[in-house]
Parts: structure tokens; sequence; C-alpha cells
């Protein structure tokens, strides 16, 4: 069974979206690198971290906006000759409430601009994805607005706590073991 080489945090670039629920992808990479050591590849559309290993591993965060997310996946995967199945993409998942957190491999985007663009650019769904729960609006009509703002204090605690969580089994993903990895994050 492959590893993962890749984690991708997705995000909004810039100041005004740093703190909104839908950068919680970021707000995984950066809890689980070095921030001081970003580098910006232009070609790649992303923020890029390069660790040697063993075994090495790349964190990106896309500096496109979310909707485009999939330029820069693309290009990196193809760049460092990275499997889908190798990759790991965390993002924010309003179906699922604030401190829950789900690995998840296959499947569909669910509304996400961000896996959608991904699905569209990589031509397959086979990738992992880390679910951040950050809640859902009572309005779906509110979700646009709801994803663009930041957690209330209660729920930025319980956020905090279940990236925490998603730390913990990283070095299992980086061998391979996906089940006890998934056994451990779905249970609470």
């Amino acid at each position: 069974m492959s590893s993962i080489k890749l984690v991708i945090g997705l995000a909004n670039p810039g100041e005004r979206y740093e703190l909104t629920r839908h950068n919680a992808g970021e707000w995984f990479v950066n809890l689980v690198t070095d921030s001081s050591v970003w580098r910006i590849e232009k070609s790649l559309h992303s923020r890029i971290i390069k660790q040697m290993g063993p075994p090495p591993l790349l964190f990106a965060v896309p500096s496109t906006y979310m909707n485009l997310s999939g330029q820069a996946v693309q290009a990196i995967s193809h760049y460092y000759k990275i499997a889908s199945e190798e990759i790991l993409v965390a993002h924010d998942e309003i179906d699922l409430p604030a401190g829950t957190i789900r690995l998840k491999q296959d499947g569909g985007h669910g509304g996400h601009n961000g896996l959608r663009s991904i699905i569209q650019q990589m031509g397959t769904q086979n990738f992992w994805r880390l679910r951040i729960g950050v809640g859902r609006p009572l309005q779906s009509s509110q979700v646009e607005h709801y994803v663009l703002n930041a957690p209330t204090k209660d729920e930025s605690t319980l956020i905090d706590a279940s990236l925490e969580k998603a730390k913990e089994v990283l070095p299992l993903l980086l061998q391979g073991q996906f089940q006890p990895a998934m056994n451990f994050l779905h249970t609470q």
C-alpha cells in the first residue's frame, strides 16, 4: 500500500482569509511544519516545504483561491511524480461538527469547491482527505458567508484539539498505515 508523500492544506490566500473556517486545511499544515521555511513556487501555484525524510515529504498550501486549488495539486503531483493515492488533502468540512476529524479516501466533492477543482484537474477522486469539521450554518443559503468567517472561540478550541489529534496520526500515514490512523481519528 502507498504512503502519503504530499500533504496539501486548502485555503484562500491573504490575511483577509487567514482566520476563516475555509482555511482549516492550512491550519493543519502550519501545525505540522516549520512555518519559517516556506518557499514560494509560482510555477506550482503554491507555498511549499520539502522535508528530506526519511521518507521524503512535501507540504503545500495553494496560492490560488479555493476554487482553483486543483491547479496547484495537479502541478505539484506532476512535477514531483506523486500518484493521486499518495496525496492527502486537508480541508474544512461543514458536514462534520467543529472538533470532529475524519480520514477518507476517494469520493466526491460534496459541494466543496477546492475538492471539485482538484477532482477536475487531476481527473480522479482517488486521493486521501483529512476532513476537518467546522460545523454547518443553520441555513444552507449561508454556507459561503459561514466558511469565509472565523469560528467562534469555542469552535476554535474544538478545531484546534482535532488538529492536534490529526497531527498524532501523521507518522502512520507516512508509513501507509491508513486503517490504524482512521481507527484513532474516528474514535471519540
